[in-house]
């Protein structure tokens, strides 16, 4: 299905909201992955950038972009909404990295651009995955690194929609995800793990590591509220994957 035209209108419609709700969280502090801010530190994901071109899919308001140009990255934002890049670029500051705008399905590069290309939610959130991997492994040259945090299906599958929050009851089929409904006609992407594990290897890339990142049981969802409060020290909320191509 093609997405692009409602993700682009929901998240033009969202983005002040949503930066004015969550920059406190996600622009605190350089690296942080997820709806629990867990410092690239403890979890050793993205490696050094200095010297490296460097393409964020779904740059958002820029907080990552920002501090890996500061580290002396060559980053490349892209976001598919003009309301996020008009705020990625206020924000910019002296980091004058470029903003395009661009699908993760149809990312406009050239083969062979990119040393890494990563993305905390984002473009592998919000594009078809079967789509939007083979294109993020067309533009990395041969070495580069593929990385990106993406929601749990566990999570998925435990979010009780009604009450707004992830449970200990499994309330979506786990091989019925796929596509998910997020209003306003916008669509989100989740696949199960042997799925994440085709589309991967289908592309070329070889999978070095799944980092399931776990917070501590206090540490709070910036996100989504949780029953009980410590679910994400429990089960796994997210997936970080760290892949490459040969």
């Amino acid at each position: 299905m093609d997405s692009i035209p409602g993700n682009r209108r929901f998240w033009n419609q969202i983005s002040s909201t949503y930066q004015r709700e969550h920059d406190p969280q996600i622009g605190a502090a350089p690296r942080l992955w997820g709806t629990y801010a867990i410092p690239d530190a403890q979890l050793h994901a993205l490696g050094e950038v200095a010297g490296r071109r460097v393409l964020e899919l779904g740059c958002g308001a820029g907080q990552w972009s920002r501090v890996l140009a500061a580290e002396g990255a060559a980053v490349v934002g892209l976001d598919l909404s003009e309301a996020q890049l008009a705020a990625a670029a206020r924000a910019r500051g002296a980091a004058r990295y470029p903003l395009v705008q661009g699908a993760a399905e149809q990312l406009p590069f050239a083969a062979d651009s990119f040393d890494l290309v990563f993305c905390d939610y984002g473009g592998l959130s919000w594009a078809p995955p079967h789509l939007a991997v083979p294109e993020a492994a067309r533009v990395l040259r041969r070495g580069g690194r593929l990385v990106f945090n993406v929601a749990s299906p566990w999570f998925e599958a435990c979010y009780d929609e009604a009450a707004g929050r992830a449970t200990t009851t499994l309330h979506q089929d786990y091989f019925g995800l796929n596509t998910i409904a997020e209003g306003d006609g916008a669509t989100s992407y989740q696949l199960t793990y042997g799925d994440w594990i085709r589309v991967l290897r289908g592309a070329g890339l070889v999978i070095d590591d799944l980092i399931e990142p776990r917070p501590a049981p206090t540490t709070p969802n910036g996100y989504n509220p949780t029953d009980p409060p410590d679910w994400a020290h429990r089960w796994p909320a997210e997936m970080l994957w760290l892949t490459h191509k040969p």
